[in-house]
């Protein structure tokens, strides 16, 4: 059952979903926008008032920052090592972070365009630690769209 109008998303379940392949082990996603420049037209009414209007402008690239805890899965690296090596073809791929409702349905889908790994980070690693162990994968894309 999809959640009614008037609740709100409790944000605890996503994933991503990169050539089919759904991740759902996401604890963290940040950085996700839709932006676009902004045109100003300056002008001189009929009348000989100064305007200035905002137009939209071309949309912006943006980038997006998934973590996960680290696990034997080797998808990021596997993605990442396209990228590092120029392999672009293979590397940019279409995908999509996916929020889902308290019954795990997806709920929205935020749709990335020519996506690509630009960074992989391992969080610190210090003897005695006993937090857990992250990947933090930060991710360009050309377009994002909201399905």
């Amino acid at each position: 059952m999809a959640l009614p109008d008037l609740d709100t998303v409790v944000a605890h379940s996503f994933g991503l979903e990169v050539d089919g392949i759904t991740i759902k082990q996401i604890s963290e996603v940040s950085g996700l926008k839709m932006e676009q420049d902004v045109i100003e037209l300056r002008q001189n009414t009929g009348d000989g008032k100064y305007v200035v209007k905002k137009l939209p402008g071309r949309p912006r690239a943006g980038e997006v920052t998934l973590v996960r805890g680290l696990t034997a899965d080797q998808s990021f690296e596997k993605w990442a090592k396209e990228a590092r090596f120029g392999r672009m073809t293979s590397a940019r791929k279409g995908g999509a972070i996916i929020v889902y409702d308290f019954e795990n349905n997806p709920i929205k889908r935020y749709k990335l365009t020519n996506a690509w790994p630009k960074s992989l980070e391992i969080s610190t690693m210090k003897a005695g630690d006993t937090s857990v162990l992250t990947e933090t994968l930060v991710v360009t894309y050309e377009q994002l769209e909201v399905e």
